[in-house]
């Protein structure tokens, strides 16, 4: 039985006035580093007469009003007229805060930098940054870097020309959570493998979303997903999945795993509304966490990224509520196989 190779050290500069967050302890998987300023860096404020959320003000950061939901709600919830207008509202201005901060990537600031933008965007908006003491999240948004998967904690590592980065945003506002994210390039150095992985967790995300509408089976989601990233060579993270979201930020129904075979439970019913978001891997999708206990990261070091948006069912199809100005489902793309073989559509 061959032995693995050994581990490579991969020597890290930190910056001026910083150091690692987990005091060299911490054995990571991959190149990236936390990079944690040696002054802390204070809980940004939320102007007193903007609404909060009921997790916003618990010690804890427990949401009562979602414990709640775990027990009694079993399908999810069907949101009325004026429900929906609050939620196309809500959408609207995550789209636009998403966009905003996007826009400002470069390579030399840092994701504590882009987590200011989305904040100051967010309260401009009389909205709260739902992430902010989400069960004790401190930041304003999630910065997820090259092989973390999903919720970065926001630090003081300059990004680097060659890194891919998403950014989860989420607004609370009228009562409502809008959830929806990118992954963006930094620089003009990515490798076109990264690309290539970006291109195709935005694919995972529009066939998935094809193939919304009343009466579809919420575990036909993933069985989609899985086939386009399996087609193009990259796997799909099975930990997490998408989920409800209205006057809940993280809704106990619908469960939408991205992955085939789930037992994922219920269809599609109009005035629901819920979240698909796949994380898609360049190596094995397998995850485990920094020691921050937020930090999902490939277990092999590997790209990861993750496209999402807020959707809403419709009698006709589907509405995308976070699309952005002007967005219409591409057209349907052939799918090459692995081997090279002849290229076909990809099933449904």
């Amino acid at each position: 039985m061959h032995k693995p190779p050994p581990k490579v050290e991969v020597k890290y500069d930190y910056p001026e006035g910083a150091k690692d967050a987990f005091d060299r302890l911490y054995e990571y998987t991959g190149n990236l580093r936390a990079v944690m300023p040696l002054e802390e860096v204070p809980k940004r404020e939320v102007p007193e007469h903007i609404p909060r959320p009921d997790y916003a003000n618990n010690v804890q950061g427990r949401s009562f009003s979602e414990e709640i939901a775990m027990l009694n709600e079993r399908q999810g919830r069907v949101l009325n007229a004026e429900e929906i207008e609050s939620m196309r509202k809500v959408c609207k201005l995550g789209r636009e805060v998403l966009d905003i901060a996007g826009a400002a990537i470069k390579p030399g600031m840092t994701t504590l930098d882009i987590d200011r933008i989305v904040h100051e965007e967010t309260i401009k908006r009389d909205a709260y940054p739902s992430p902010l003491g989400y069960r004790l999240f401190p930041r304003s948004v999630c910065t997820s870097v090259n092989e973390v998967i999903c919720h970065g904690i926001p630090d003081a590592r300059p990004l680097e020309d060659g890194d891919i980065i998403n950014l989860d945003v989420s607004l609370y506002y009228g009562g409502f959570h809008s959830d929806l994210n990118a992954t963006y390039p930094v620089g003009p150095s990515v490798s076109q493998q990264n690309l290539d992985l970006i291109a195709c967790s935005r694919e995972c995300l529009d066939e998935a979303i094809r193939i919304c509408k009343p009466g579809t089976q919420f575990q036909d989601v993933g069985r989609v997903i899985e086939e386009v990233a399996t087609a193009r060579g990259f796997s799909t993270n099975k930990t997490f999945v998408g989920h409800g979201v209205n006057q809940l930020f993280h809704a106990p129904a619908p469960n939408v795993p991205h992955y085939a075979g789930s037992r994922a439970s219920g269809t599609m019913r109009v005035g629901q509304t819920f979240t698909i978001e796949p994380m898609i891997c360049v190596g094995s999708a397998r995850d485990t966490h920094w020691p921050d206990n937020w930090t999902a990261v490939t277990r092999d070091g590997k790209a990861s990224a993750q496209f999402e948006e807020t959707l809403l069912i419709t009698p006709t199809g589907v509405e995308v509520l976070t699309a952005a100005p002007g967005w219409t489902l591409p057209e349907k793309k052939l799918v090459a196989t692995q081997n090279g073989g002849q290229a076909k559509k990809a099933k449904r």
